[in-house]
């Protein structure tokens, strides 16, 4: 549980008791020689207090303000005691001694200690050569210094336990981001020996049941649930029920399929995920090329783009590959049989100075030059 002090609270009790030191020094105006320098120091006692406790996002005092608090504690002692007699009996009169240790308790409170340090040390080195080392306690000159030193240890602790939370609060967070990661792949490991299984059990089966001796057909129809298998690792959300069916009925009619998801589509929502998946089976399952490359794209307005390559002659093509000796021996007779960029949203695009409508894109209707 943590708890916690207002602010206001606190500046508003360090006001109280500046306050208070000023009225000690109203009160005994009468003990000293002229009253208008001490009026004066009060004056900028006041002023100094209210600069060094003003609200600020800041918690680090500006150099400024200190600055100008080391000022008004070196001058305010040598004013008030020049007014004083240093063999009398000044009682309240020597308040400026209480009042420069609550200055520079709070200019130390605030992570100036260098310069609350200065400010004690000069009032004290003053009060000894005004009053004597005897005089000392009586003036307050140890009360002073001790509240100082115990705030700048408050203060320096205070700010290592501060320092050690945020690193212990960056360490939790890197173990739980390391917890996640972990979880993610386990998740992801069991999700690919389960969709792995479910493909491959069925063969796996038959080549236990046959001893190895598989047909003709069951040695092709392994191929290509090998290459499905390989389509969950470089596939990934490429793939749903529907596009691994039209990917792998691709594949048993002769065609080469290529997936290739380099997460292009990480970010991409769900719904809009369900329409792209759709728009890729649509687009496979029209097809009669002979050679798929489906890959994601990173930015812009298209997700997915899908290629297909073939023979120009379409009755050759769905014959499948094996077919045509020549197309085998020389690939670069293919031609781009299917051309199809799926929008990252459903939005209407321009292609080429023609607009496609939204239905077609929603259906994933391919262009096929």
């Amino acid at each position: 549980m943590r708890i916690t002090v207002p602010r206001w609270l606190i500046v508003s009790l360090a006001a109280v008791f500046s306050g208070y030191h000023l009225v000690l020094g109203a009160v005994s105006l009468g003990q000293v020689a002229d009253p208008v320098p001490v009026v004066a120091c009060m004056v900028a006692y006041a002023v100094v207090t209210a600069v060094v406790l003003w609200p600020s996002r800041q918690p680090v005092l500006p150099v400024w303000a200190a600055a100008f608090a080391l000022a008004v504690t070196i001058v305010v002692p040598l004013v008030v005691t020049s007014v004083l007699d240093p063999e009398a009996e000044n009682g309240y009169a020597t308040w400026y001694v209480a009042a420069v240790g609550t200055l520079m308790v709070i200019v130390s409170t605030r992570r100036r200690q260098g310069f609350a340090w200065l400010g004690v040390g000069f009032m004290a080195v003053q009060g000894v050569a005004w009053a004597g080392v005897a005089e000392i306690a009586d003036l307050g000159i140890v009360g002073s210094v001790s509240w100082v030193a115990f705030s700048h240890a408050i203060s320096s602790t205070l700010t290592r336990a501060g320092r050690e939370t945020r690193e212990f609060i960056l360490a939790e967070h890197e173990a739980a981001d390391w917890q996640a990661a972990q979880e993610a792949h386990v998740n992801e490991r069991q999700y690919r020996l389960l969709q792995t299984g479910r493909t491959a059990r069925p063969m796996l089966q038959a080549i236990v049941s046959q001893s190895g001796d598989l047909s003709p057909e069951q040695r092709q129809e392994s191929l290509h649930l090998e290459g499905a298998i390989r389509d969950e690792i470089r596939g990934r959300r490429l793939l749903d029920d529907e596009v691994r069916r039209e990917v792998m009925a691709a594949r048993r009619r002769g065609a080469e399929v290529s997936l290739l998801d380099e997460g292009g589509i990480d970010d991409v929502p769900d719904d809009e995920l369900r329409r792209i998946h759709a728009a890729l089976a649509a687009a496979l399952h029209g097809s009669h090329a002979d050679k798929l490359i489906i890959r994601t794209v990173g930015g812009g307005d298209h997700a997915v783009s899908v290629v297909g390559l073939g023979s120009p002659d379409l009755s050759s093509s769905a014959l499948g590959r094996g077919v045509s000796a020549e197309a085998d021996e020389d690939d670069d007779d293919d031609e781009v049989l299917l051309w199809l960029q799926i929008p990252r949203r459903a939005v209407i695009l321009a292609d080429q100075g023609r607009v496609e409508d939204l239905e077609d894109l929603e259906q994933g209707r391919p262009v096929v030059r």
